[in-house]
């Protein structure tokens, strides 16, 4: 679970760091969502979601490595993972989504199916160990 959880945490985490860090979230909503005003999505919605998803794959992805809120986090990545695909899949009816998408999701799926329990290493375990003395 250790090593589920690692991975996928560190792929959205460091994502996220070149998004906010490197890149900027406004230029990562300006290359990579922005292409999409040519679909019926406002513009106002790709700035909004452009610009929210790198903050989102920071945190989250944090979170998970940590072992924090492991399953909110999950869900928000699962979200982000939806929103990608849909993007690719507008412009590109027959997007190869196997090759970056469900490798990700697989991950997410799982670390979001094992029983917090089950996690050992784990704030979230340590957290519940606690609140049951």
């Amino acid at each position: 679970m250790l090593l589920a959880r690692l991975t996928v945490g560190l792929i959205f985490f460091m994502a996220g760091m070149f998004k906010v860090f490197e890149l900027g979230a406004f230029e990562h909503a300006r290359r990579f969502f922005l292409p999409f005003a040519d679909t019926f999505l406002p513009v106002w919605s790709l700035w909004a979601v452009g610009v929210v998803i790198p903050f989102v794959e920071l945190i989250a992805g944090a979170l998970i490595v940590i072992g924090w809120r492991v399953k909110p986090a999950c869900i928000a990545l699962g979200a982000v993972l939806v929103v990608v695909t849909f993007g690719h899949l507008l412009h590109e009816p027959l997007y190869a989504f196997h090759e970056h998408v469900v490798p990700r999701l697989a991950l997410v799926i799982f670390v979001l199916l094992v029983p917090g329990q089950d996690d050992l290493f784990s704030l979230d375990r340590l957290r519940a160990s606690g609140d049951s003395r």
